[in-house]
């Protein structure tokens, strides 16, 4: 275990985390040159397209230290190259291989949840900045989660190649203020040329501490104390008479042949091929048809031992039986009590904040919807989904998600990996709504909804449409967000006020006076925050700003819902929770742009926004124009003419009449515009 070093690369967006990856696995010949590809660990499409990571990848790495007479090749100043003698610590193990488990994480907010997944598992990070950009807002969260979770941190400046040297050296004086260090303990690398990253590999082995069989005090991640005791069939024993084989699942994936694909980090013991183990929470039993390391490829082998992360295809089918966060055992817990004593500490469950229905674009898809959506939650457990259905649209399922990109990048998943394409409603937040104040009242009609634990007469409203249309109270979900910003962009950001519901506002000088960076703290509403608040940061900073949030609590809104009826039916999809001051402008807003982005049909369409039933904005789409053919154009009887033009007006009143309800279906792209301010 001496020579084991688990860590992470954890980074704002963008910031070259997979790039450095890419030339970890070079220098430690884990993938060899000629297989390499750009940003390797992002291993979807979509990863690539995007240009960002939105899946955390294990990888482990196999390192042979270098003597102390290593020379490296460094950079000087004039391009000249001179020779740099590498200094090992004596603390180090006579032994110069050592295994390096490194984990890639997301950085963008949405996906805080991968990240903190990710630090549970390990005792070190690497704290990566960017030095043309300098420390960033998701920067300050990733270190304040590291922090946190106690890991050992590594500053490091990436993009040294292209930086100048003013800007390398403003990065590094942030970098040594947010850490509390010497600016000398931060490496200078480049992820693209590869410059710096031996030392920072040396670094890893130096200053992370390898993983301690019950680490004392609580685990990486602040459990409880695991020196106290060991856990066998037989149940609590002193620590050295009996040891339980425990590893936390950190992640995992499906596989139509093997099941689901468990990615473990052991704790205590050691998990063998061809042994049966249990899964604390569900209760599943596991029998090891498989076991091995992530290279990042799947490697069988023989066992996974203390320390060590891996893998281990359970052949479980049901995706529901194995849940990201539970611990598997070779001890099975039959009671309550089993299940406390056994259970590794060290993951908080993910709170969704923005609510998506779902609805499969050709209904008689949903058995197979049904099925991609449970894969997905495999790969992403942060997601929740609950059964939904809609007059218009059919059987669905509504979606938890932790922010508005989490969504779209589910959306696009299950299109892409399970050909599933999908019809989503507008995103919305959870409101805590009081619908009644006599505690003797039942509770009728509000049986599809989640009452608030211990107070009465108060729901949680996930979906518009459920909104009542008097309610007593209303309490909205609020975020504390920083944003990062040179000086000059401080007014722009400030008067974001006019269309955001920005209060509580609060600057302060980042790093050195002379950097000219601030950070602004305010308060925002959830709802605002989903509602294009990022892009329009990005427009107005010219993509210099950059944004990081958290869900802090509720408080009392003054909103209220308006409904959207098109041909005469109400789109469940389109109903929104508006502020009461905004509805009207929202309303006349909104049938605009419909009119603009929704395509004509063969006969006239209404749209109309309601407003507690009353119709406070209308706009119409015109039929969609039918030709005679060359009858109509080269001339004819002018009474065979009118004859068609009548026929053609009577069906498109038919059509009317009928509701049309098959032909009001909005595309998700429609949703997405609509967000736009």
């Amino acid at each position: 275990m001496q020579n084991i070093r688990n860590f992470v690369i954890t980074a704002h967006i963008d910031h070259g985390k997979s790039t450095l990856a890419d030339r970890m696995l070079e220098i430690t010949k884990t993938i060899e040159k000629r297989n390499m590809q750009a940003q390797f660990l992002d291993s979807m499409d979509l990863e690539r397209e995007r240009g960002i990571t939105i899946k955390m990848t294990p990888v482990r790495m196999v390192y042979h230290l270098p003597t102390k007479n290593l020379e490296l090749r460094t950079k000087n100043g004039d391009g000249t190259e001179s020779p740099k003698s590498l200094v090992l610590s004596p603390k180090l193990s006579n032994s110069d291989e050592y295994v390096l488990n490194l984990i890639d994480t997301p950085g963008h907010s949405d996906f805080g949840y991968e990240v903190s997944r990710a630090l549970a598992a390990v005792e070190g990070a690497i704290l990566l900045v960017d030095a043309t950009q300098g420390v960033q807002a998701q920067t300050l969260y990733n270190y304040e989660m590291a922090k946190r979770a106690g890991l050992t941190i590594i500053g490091a400046v990436n993009k040294v190649d292209v930086a100048t040297p003013e800007q390398v050296e403003q990065a590094m004086e942030e970098i040594s203020i947010l850490l509390g260090i010497e600016t000398n303990e931060i490496l200078k690398v480049s992820g693209k040329t590869g410059e710096g990253v031996p030392e920072l590999l040396v670094a890893v082995v130096e200053r992370i501490p390898p993983p301690s069989p019950f680490p004392k005090g609580s685990t990486p991640a602040g459990g409880r104390d695991f020196e106290s005791k060991s856990l066998t069939a037989s149940g609590p024993l002193p620590l050295g008479k009996g040891e339980a084989a425990r590893a936390l699942i950190f992640d995992s994936q499906y596989d139509e042949h093997r099941g689901v694909i468990a990615y473990i980090r052991v704790f205590s013991g050691e998990f063998k091929l061809n042994t049966t183990y249990h899964m604390v929470a569900t209760g599943a039993e596991v029998k090891t048809k498989d076991i091995g390391y992530l290279k990042p490829n799947l490697v069988p082998g023989q066992s996974i031992k203390n320390g060590e992360t891996g893998y281990i295809a359970t052949g479980i089918k049901d995706p529901g039986q194995v849940k990201i966060g539970d611990t598997i055992s070779d001890v099975r817990a039959v009671t309550a009590t089993d299940q406390l004593e056994l259970a590794l500490p060290g993951y908080r469950e993910p709170r969704p904040v923005v609510f998506v229905s779902f609805y499969p674009e050709h209904p008689e898809d949903y058995d197979e919807f049904k099925k991609a959506l449970a894969k997905l939650r495999l790969s992403d457990s942060a997601i929740r989904f609950e059964p939904d259905a809609s007059e218009v649209l059919g059987r669905g399922f509504k979606g938890g998600f932790l922010g508005k990109l989490h969504f779209e990048i589910a959306a696009e998943r299950l299109d892409r990996e399970f050909d599933v394409p999908v019809v989503s409603s507008f995103p919305s937040v959870a409101y805590k709504v009081q619908m009644f104040s006599d505690k003797g009242r039942s509770h009728e009609k509000t049986d599809n909804l989640d009452p608030v634990d211990g107070e009465n007469g108060w729901f949680w409203i996930k979906n518009p449409k459920d909104f009542p249309n008097d309610p007593l109270q209303v309490y909205e979900p609020m975020t504390r967000i920083e944003i990062l910003t040179p000086m000059q962009y401080l007014g722009p950001i400030l008067q974001l006020k006019d269309l955001y519901r920005i209060s509580g506002v609060t600057t302060e000088t980042i790093g050195a006076a002379s950097s000219g960076r601030m950070l602004i703290k305010a308060a925002l509403p959830l709802s605002d925050l989903i509602a294009d608040f990022d892009d329009k940061l990005k427009s107005v900073s010219q993509g210099y700003g950059s944004l990081s949030y958290e869900v802090v609590g509720y408080e009392k809104g003054d909103v209220d819902k308006m409904e959207i009826l098109v041909a005469e039916t109400v789109v469940p999809g389109l109903t929104r929770i508006l502020p009461k001051s905004e509805i009207e402008h929202e309303a006349r807003a909104t049938c605009a742009k419909l009119k603009d982005l929704l395509p004509k049909l063969q006969f006239k369409q209404a749209i109309q926004a309601s407003h507690r039933g009353r119709v406070i904005a209308r706009e119409t789409i015109p039929a969609e124009a039918k030709e005679l053919g060359n009858f109509g154009k080269n001339g004819g009887d002018r009474t065979r003419k009118m004859k068609l033009w009548k026929k053609q007006a009577r069906g498109k009143e038919r059509l009317e009449e009928r509701g049309t309800q098959s032909a009001v279906r909005i595309p998700a792209s429609v949703f997405k515009e609509l967000l736009k301010k």
